[in-house]
């Protein structure tokens, strides 16, 4: 298993080295650097990973995992099925994308994301416009920034992603208490997290097979 998954990029000095259920049947994550930088990855058997439910979850604990690393780390995660087919290939990439992802961690450093979908219950009768901005007066406040994501359902009134401070999310999480007290016999709070801030980074890199 000579090819490389990513998971995320770190600080170069950062030296992660754990033992894990990871993607594709893997069991360690290591870094490795270049440069300003260092790419979280481990060792598989090929560049295109099928996406399963349990590998795309096995992502993400990963990469929570790595966010809790001897104190905390901060990482600009990859989305799910980024892999290159050897160390030359991927330090390449590291070595034409070390500003890009210098931004993006400080843009990121100590903050986590949050989300929250609200639904309607079924026979429920609520205005989208009321809920929706008692919801921003009440999270966004708190919140370093927020993106919206897909109304997939009619009866789905607010899918928002959050990047807040990590000394913060107990006031996030006391506010969505507030809200779901005030609206609960109607809505549905949907609220998950932490996550790596992948709403936040736009860091577009290629795959090598």
């Amino acid at each position: 298993m000579s090819h490389k998954y990513v998971y995320g990029i770190v600080e170069a000095d950062d030296d992660i080295e754990f033992e894990t259920d990871a993607v594709a049947g893997a069991d360690r994550v290591y870094t490795v650097p270049n440069g300003r930088c260092a790419a979280v990855v481990s060792d598989i058997d090929t560049t295109d990973p099928e996406r399963t439910d349990e590998d795309a979850q096995r992502h993400d604990d990963v990469l929570r995992e790595i966010m809790a690393y001897d104190g905390g780390r901060t990482i600009v995660p990859m989305q799910f099925g980024m892999a290159f087919k050897g160390d030359p290939e991927l330090k390449n990439v590291l070595r034409g994308a070390q500003t890009a992802f210098g931004r993006a961690m400080r843009d990121i450093e100590g903050r986590i994301e949050l989300g929250l979908k609200v639904v309607r219950e079924e026979d429920a009768d609520i205005d989208r416009g009321t809920i929706t901005t008692a919801v921003a007066e009440e999270l966004e406040p708190i919140a370093v920034q927020s993106v919206p994501d897909d109304l997939f359902s009619d009866r789905l009134v607010l899918n928002r992603s959050y990047l807040v401070e990590e000394d913060d999310q107990e006031a996030f999480d006391e506010a969505i208490g507030s809200l779901e007290e005030k609206y609960g016999d109607e809505l549905m709070f949907q609220y998950t997290g932490p996550f790596a801030p992948y709403s936040f980074v736009n860091v577009k890199i290629g795959t090598q097979g």
